[in-house]
């Protein structure tokens, strides 16, 4: 099989995770995949496997989670330590008919009790470390079973048991029935399940399917985004169908980082934007583990020019891109934009891109106030193809009050230009009083004081813009250059300066706005 056949029947008959590996194989059963730490579940598979090992490993998983009790269109609760396993789990579970539902490990006790709660007595597959910090939840109360995928527990189902069980004939869930359940950042509280199905996942595929096409060379691809976001299901369905070799990564550290890039020399990375921001110092490196590097992407956040001037010209390849993607978890990849290593530092971040081809989402910005969105009077921007998820499971009436027809509202603010680009100010709950934008403020900022590692503008709590820094290495703000730095930003009040340990995150390392604002607002009490 090829794997543009392969592609074309995911187009036809939907994106299954638990048919990928299997599909994937068929295409090329050789290509590797490499991983930057040992598999929780499977320890002995090591960290060097081929597709057709994965795929087999897949099965291995799907056999003993029937073994174990799990059953087509049962919801199972995925709540694990961060490892590459949680992909290949979810994968298993789909492929005996399950319905995956992805917790990230970042999440607190409580939010996951709420969470399993919301799926309405699923299975709860997690591991030792975790399921022993979830002592305060009812489990037993709000779950079918528990099932442990590593670290054997008391009253859970071991996997480790159940090796050797007999393989299962695949289940193919309907098209558009539930298929994956990923949740929200939540940056304004409790995140929301999103509903992601077969459909949607497969036509999600569409633009970066196109965006690969760049790489003319079976080179490496190296993926480093959360185990358990919906981007992940994209990112592997895309390299593996391509035939790439893939370097999956979990590790953050700078020094690790550096390690891997050194040895496998990656073609192409996906990550975060914020782990970018970390890896910045490695622009520096004598030994040049950007060097390999054609085609920077992210798709999670807006990133800041200068980090993607840095990465680009750290870059000895012609013609060496960034490519970054505005959209969110309800719509997948909405608008594009690729940036290069002479312009990137000078790039308007607030211009998250164009509409792409044919096949991909549609765009357009509508009134807030009855005045035609612009510069001055930003509007709502909402998004429309069939690649939107389907439902918020359980908050059915949240998810129809952000729909409108075919049209989704993103939440987020801004304006198109006459030329047709998405300029993105800010989301909408985190918009402050007598400022146009608050995202614009922090890369015009952040490009000019190269000693801030980051810089948050959040509302204080007399409704004045507060900057929040944080330092390399924590060291001390200079006021000087501070105040020279912001000088077209008058509105802006003093400086609050914090360790960056203590920003407040969400699991794609988002800054929680809405929760440093109550922050300050609740120190600012106590000094009173």
């Amino acid at each position: 099989m090829k794997g543009s056949t392969a592609y074309k029947s995911i187009q036809k008959r939907g994106l299954h995770i638990g048919l990928l590996p299997e599909m994937a194989a068929a295409v090329n059963p050789y290509t590797p995949i490499t991983l930057d730490h040992d598999l929780d579940v499977l320890p002995e598979a090591g960290r060097k496997l081929t597709v057709a090992q994965y795929a087999d490993h897949v099965d291995d998983l799907a056999a003993r989670l029937w073994a174990a009790g799990v059953r087509p269109d049962e919801r199972v609760v995925i709540y694990k330590t961060a490892n590459a396993d949680h992909w290949m789990l979810a994968a298993a579970v789909s492929r005996i008919g399950g319905v995956v539902v992805n917790l990230s490990p970042a999440l607190d006790p409580a939010t996951v009790g709420v969470l399993i709660q919301r799926v309405d007595k699923p299975t709860l597959l997690t591991d030792g470390t975790k399921l022993d910090t979830l002592t305060e939840v009812p489990l037993a109360d709000i779950t079918s079973r528990v099932i442990t995928s590593a670290h054997d527990r008391p009253n859970a189902i071991a996997l480790s048991g159940l090796a050797g069980s007999p393989q299962v004939k695949p289940v193919v869930r309907p098209i558009d029935a539930a298929a994956v359940i990923t949740h929200t950042s939540g940056t304004t509280g409790i995140p929301k399940l999103v509903v992601h199905t077969a459909r949607t996942q497969g036509i999600r595929l569409v633009p970066q399917w196109r965006l690969l096409s760049l790489m003319r060379k079976k080179e490496t691809v190296a993926i480093h985004v959360p185990f358990v976001h919906s981007r992940m299901v994209a990112a592997m369905s895309l390299a593996l169908l391509k035939e790439y070799p893939v370097l999956l990564m979990r590790e953050s550290d700078p020094t690790d980082v550096a390690e891997q890039f050194l040895t496998h020399r990656p073609a192409f990375i996906e990550a975060l934007p914020n782990s970018l921001m970390e890896w910045e110092g490695l622009t520096e490196d004598p030994r040049a583990p950007f060097a390999s590097v054609k085609v920077f992407s992210s798709t999670f956040d807006a990133i800041h020019p200068g980090t993607m001037s840095k990465l680009l010209k750290a870059s000895e390849r012609r013609g060496a891109l960034f490519f970054q993607i505005y959209g969110q978890s309800e719509v997948g990849p909405a608008v594009g934009r690729a940036y290069f290593r002479h312009s990137a530092h000078k790039a308007n971040g607030r211009c998250v891109g164009w509409a792409m081809p044919k096949g991909a989402a549609r765009i357009r910005v509508v009134s807030r106030d009855g005045n035609p969105p612009s510069e001055k009077t930003p509007g709502f921007i909402e998004v429309a193809w069939d690649g939107i998820a389907t439902a918020y499971y359980g908050e059915q009436e949240r998810y129809d009050a952000n729909r409108t027809g075919e049209w989704w509202r993103t939440g987020d603010v801004g304006y198109r230009t006459k030329f047709g680009c998405l300029h993105m100010l800010d989301r909408e709950v985190d918009m402050i009083p007598g400022v146009k934008s608050s995202l614009e403020i922090e890369d015009v900022v952040l490009s000019k004081l190269p000693e801030l590692t980051e810089l948050v503008v959040v509302q204080g709590p007399n409704s004045e813009a507060v900057p929040v820094i944080c330092t390399v290495d924590d060291q001390p703000l200079d006021r000087d250059r501070w105040r020279s730095a912001i000088a077209s930003f008058p509105q802006l009040a003093a400086p609050v300066q914090i360790p960056q340990a203590e920003l407040p995150r969400t699991a794609t390392l988002k800054v929680q706005r809405l929760a440093l604002a109550r922050r300050l607002e609740e120190e600012l009490r106590e000094k009173a």
